[in-house]
């Protein structure tokens, strides 16, 4: 075939047909290839199925206030992927959870009580699910002393006390059976208490009406691995100030609740 342009190397170049008037936009090529002798040919579609999750690493710089990515974490275990705490450096527990975004898929998940979540433990030697069985593994924080693991069921309502070993499998201990839908823990720095953001409304927020919004609830659970932990409510709104709080962190006194899709709240303890 005659070379058209002979001063101008092939290029490569992609069009994304989800766009309603797509244009052609050219690929740079990384270094380390003869660009010069490109000379492609052909066409064909490329369809992104990848459904998984990935976990950023950032480096917190304190004097310019910024964060620093350092490394992207990928792996076929890391699917759904609802949270994450960090053991070490790239060392971590994670929850695989389910979003649907179909409503009667959400319910039919309810109903049915499939048990198909888990957590898994990653690290650069390693990856492995470790827990298994949850109706739908949400939160997890660990213990101050690194003793314990804190996971939160959401639909089945509860929080299990799983111990862990130096295998880094996880065993259950308890479970606290709680009552409302416990999404995302925290650990009190000073007590070691767990701190549990929680959704007292599921239908309405499932159904999200701002007429009628969704409540929001934050529990502190102290004495976990006593006969008889105790429960206690730190904060209970019903929307007209706070919907749909999903998690809480103390320091020194004060507590911030974060929320799905609304607001957050600054308090005083």
């Amino acid at each position: 075939m005659p070379n058209f342009a002979p001063d101008k190397p092939g290029r490569i170049f992609l069009m994304d047909l989800n766009e309603q008037n797509p244009k052609a936009q050219a690929l740079e090529i990384s270094d380390g290839f003869d660009k010069e002798s490109l000379n492609p040919h052909g066409i064909s579609t490329f369809i992104d199925n990848h459904m998984g999750s990935t976990v950023e690493i950032f480096k917190f710089e304190e004097q310019q206030r910024s964060l620093v990515h350092l490394k992207t974490i990928k792996h076929e275990l890391l699917k759904s992927v609802n949270d994450i705490v960090a053991l070490g450096p790239e060392q971590f527990y994670a929850t695989r959870d389910h979003y649907f975004t179909s409503y009667f898929l959400v319910l039919l998940e309810l109903i049915m009580d499939f048990h198909w979540t888990y957590v898994l433990f990653y690290s650069p030697r390693e990856v492995k699910v470790v827990a298994q069985g949850f109706s739908s593994a949400n939160g997890i924080t660990v213990s101050l002393n690194q003793k314990y693991v804190y996971v939160a069921d959401v639909t089945a309502k509860n929080i299990h006390i799983m111990e862990k070993h130096d295998n880094w499998d996880l065993t259950q201990v308890k479970v606290i059976h709680l009552g409302t839908l416990v999404d995302n823990l925290t650990i009190d720095p000073a007590t070691g208490d767990i701190l549990a953001g929680c959704h007292p409304n599921p239908m309405k927020l499932l159904n999200y009406n701002p007429e009628d919004p969704p409540g929001s609830e934050v529990l502190r659970i102290q004495d976990v691995l006593s006969d008889k932990p105790r429960v206690n409510t730190l904060y209970a709104n019903n929307g007209s100030v706070l919907q749909a709080s999903t998690v809480a962190s103390v320091y020194h006194g004060i507590m911030l609740i974060g929320t799905v899709f609304h607001k957050a709240l600054y308090c005083e303890l």
